[in-house]
């Protein structure tokens, strides 16, 4: 009985929370900021290359695309005009009371990273399956963050220990993967133990995080922030005081995932190398993703979770514990950004070292919000904050006009101008960071 009410009274609330339509100016604002950018790039720095190559294949692909040669300056003023059409767009849809869609958004920065990128690499080839190769490894720790935020932040506990747990997982797996492997002789159990552990030490900051924040009522940022500092004062104590003098046996960089290309689909022009020719970290990424979305929008757990973070005390008047729910899927969240952190250390083939997240778990809490903490749409944030993060890298080796300083500040530029300008009016659910005690 306890369970049909369960279900019963918080679906229509959900459901009607969640289909609220809510616009803003931002986006246009934000479109228009860029498209003048482009534009200005178009006027006063124009590139005299000629034409921009881009090369759509590798070497072992079995199916060959030609080059695609773009005229550099006519395609950069083709694209600021369909761009000031869609912020045109963008602004009418605002003017009558109506969201921008997230397709608009889509196509409009595809448009734009195509100029931009039109412009840049003038006189130059483009390796597009490596820019967009290296754009989903890099974005693969920041999903996985995400999805870590998007799971607390919709049981109403914010997670701003992500960056701690990445780390923990980070170091766990290098640690544990050494060892087993040096004692074993069998690379791939030690690959295996790596794995567990660091979902392990994610899973153990998430429940000291979720102890503090729903037993004792502490300030969830507060105890977010005191664990990132928490985890990389210990890794960083330990990294020196054990892990460097002892190298060969704790932090062998000689252990890592290899790349299992898919047959068939890793042949698929374009996004079969890039999606299908992955580690097995990145395929469990895919999955993750489509779990935690069906789990959240189409099962009892996930509208439990979001009862519990929508509206704690209807939630508790049905028979759902508030507490024990919110405590355990925050646990869960921190096994995935525990997972996430594998992928700086066994996932890539690279020994532990001091503070190697380097902020990744904050760019995925910025790809939560601005994913409307929604797990796809965290995701296609991650994805762009990696492009970002990529793109430099790729700039620098074609001699892009592009300063190098401003390469290397790019990814947070475009969190910054990601979540301020494109996010627009967001609701974060309704008892997000509040602490619930029963009446």
């Amino acid at each position: 009985m306890t369970s049909s009410l369960a279900n019963a009274p918080v679906a229509p609330q959900s459901a009607s929370l969640d289909t609220t339509v809510v616009t803003s100016w931002k986006a246009p604002i934000a479109f228009g900021i860029f498209t003048l950018v482009l534009l200005a790039f178009a006027v006063f720095a124009p590139r005299s290359g000629g034409t921009t190559t881009y090369r759509l294949s590798t070497a072992n692909d079995v199916i060959q695309l030609p080059e695609l040669v773009v005229p550099a300056m006519p395609a950069l003023w083709t694209v600021v005009i369909l761009l000031a059409i869609a912020t045109a767009y963008s602004a009418w849809l605002v003017s009558q009371k109506r969201r921008v869609p997230l397709w608009l958004v889509v196509v409009y920065a595809i448009l734009f990273m195509f100029g931009f990128l039109t412009w840049a690499g003038a006189g130059a080839s483009l390796p597009m399956i490596g820019l967009l190769f290296g754009s989903l490894s890099l974005a693969v720790p920041l999903i996985f963050g995400s999805l870590a935020g998007v799971i607390g932040e919709r049981a109403g506990v914010v997670n701003i220990a992500i960056e701690g747990q990445l780390l923990a997982g980070a170091f766990t797996a290098a640690v544990v993967c050494s060892i087993v492997s040096t004692s074993t002789g069998q690379s791939w159990l030690g690959l295996i133990a790596g794995t567990v552990a660091a979902m392990v030490a994610g899973m153990l900051v998430g429940m000291v995080l979720a102890a503090f924040a729903i037993k004792y009522f502490v300030d969830q940022v507060i105890v977010g922030v005191v664990l990132n500092v928490l985890v990389v004062g210990l890794t960083s104590f330990f990294f020196s005081q054990v892990l460097a003098p002892n190298a060969a046996e704790l932090n062998n960089t000689g252990q890592r995932f290899e790349r299992l290309p898919i047959p068939i689909l890793s042949e698929i022009p374009i996004i079969g190398p890039v999606l299908f020719r992955q580690t097995i970290i990145v395929y469990l990424m895919y999955i993750a993703v489509a779990l935690v979305y069906v789990g959240l929008f189409h099962t009892k757990w996930g509208l439990r979770v979001r009862a519990v973070g929508e509206h704690p005390q209807a939630a508790d008047t049905v028979g759902i514990n508030v507490n024990r729910t919110r405590f355990w899927n925050v646990a869960l969240a921190g096994a995935i950004a525990g997972l996430g952190g594998t992928f700086f250390t066994i996932g890539s083939g690279i020994a532990f070292n001091k503070e190697m997240t380097a902020g990744a778990g904050f760019i995925a809490l910025a790809a939560v919000i601005f994913g409307q903490w929604d797990p796809i749409k965290a995701t296609l944030a991650a994805l762009l904050f990696g492009f970002a993060s990529n793109l430099q890298n790729t700039l620098s080796v074609i001699g892009s006009p592009v300063p190098s300083e401003f390469m290397l500040m790019l990814p947070y530029v475009v969190t910054i101008f990601a979540v301020a300008g494109l996010v627009g009016k967001s609701r974060a659910p309704a008892a997000d960071g509040k602490p619930y005690i029963k009446s």
